[in-house]
């Protein structure tokens, strides 16, 4: 393999504070949920097209029926992902948003599961009871502060559950085509998709602030494009494993924002129950197995 120009997991900090930021940027937006998700589509589409029309074009021929269908539907569910999670911001804090919202890899696994034959393994049950009794502790703690606190974790955990299911559909079509093609599909069919459920909604288009125009291209362009683009990056040269261990310090990176710019106070069931989660996911990605084969041929040498 080609050594990289810089070490990867620069990229993958720069990527882990692009991605935190993406909670934090959709409070500071005064808008409806809706119009906040259909206008980082949209700046997400336009801004990706000139590169698309350029290079990729030419993939759409190799995308059947069934892929068609599949990466539309991907496109709802990532739509309908960015409303739930984005509406819970209005009812629940940052750090309870996104650590419910980070338990997708264990929905994942279960999808596997059920749909693809994968083998669920101990360590993946024990994995799981805990980030979920962490969430029920998250969300214990929320309902003792307020009932719509609550009610902002219940849509965090479906947002999660969507964004799980947008990942799923696309498992297959993603083998036969690159990731800039299945992206612009997938993200031309979740604006389209945005774009009718904001006018059956009634929600205002516009005008917004300059600051808020703003902030919806921030959203495009930072986590976004610029954060999902150097993960995809490094995992060239590092694995998924990595990777996925690397993600769970956004809701880390998001609540220390929070607190600067919103003043957002962790209550202890909060920081519990985010540890908690965070742990039974880190359970969940690490291999062993590989870290004993590395500390045996360290002994080794």
């Amino acid at each position: 393999m080609k050594k990289p120009m810089v070490n990867p997991y620069i990229p993958i900090i720069i990527g882990v504070i692009s991605v935190s930021l993406s909670a934090i940027l959709v409070k500071l937006v005064n808008a409806d949920a809706g119009v906040i998700a259909f206008y980082r589509m949209l700046f997400s589409v336009l801004l990706m097209l000139p590169f698309f029309f350029w290079k990729y074009t030419g993939e759409l021929k190799l995308l059947s029926k069934m892929d068609w269908l599949l990466s539309g539907v991907a496109g709802i569910f990532l739509a309908f992902h960015f409303i739930l999670w984005f509406e819970s911001l209005n009812y629940t804090t940052v750090a309870s948003s996104t650590v419910l919202v980070t338990m997708q890899p264990l929905f994942a696994f279960v999808g596997t599961y059920l749909f693809f034959g994968e083998k669920i393994s101990l360590k993946t049950i024990i994995a799981g009871a805990i980030a979920i009794s962490g969430s029920f502790l998250i969300s214990w703690g929320d309902f003792q502060v307020s009932g719509t606190a609550l009610y902002g974790d219940i849509l965090a955990l479906i947002a999660c559950l969507l964004v799980t299911a947008y990942l799923l559909l696309g498992q297959d079509v993603r083998k036969r085509i690159s990731l800039v093609t299945y992206t612009m599909v997938v993200y031309s069919s979740s604006t389209i998709c945005l774009f009718f459920y904001v006018l059956f909604k009634g929600e205002s288009f516009g005008p917004y602030p300059a600051i808020d125009w703003g902030w919806f291209l921030l959203l495009a362009i930072i986590p976004n494009l610029l954060g999902h683009t150097l993960f995809n990056w490094s995992l060239k040269f590092v694995s998924t494993n990595v990777l996925s261990i690397a993600i769970l310090f956004e809701p880390i990176g998001a609540s220390i924002l929070a607190y600067f710019i919103f003043q957002e106070y962790l209550i202890a069931t909060q920081i519990i129950g985010g540890i908690v989660v965070l742990a039974g996911i880190l359970l969940f990605v690490i291999d062993f197995k590989k870290i004993k084969s590395f500390f045996e041929k360290t002994i080794d040498l």
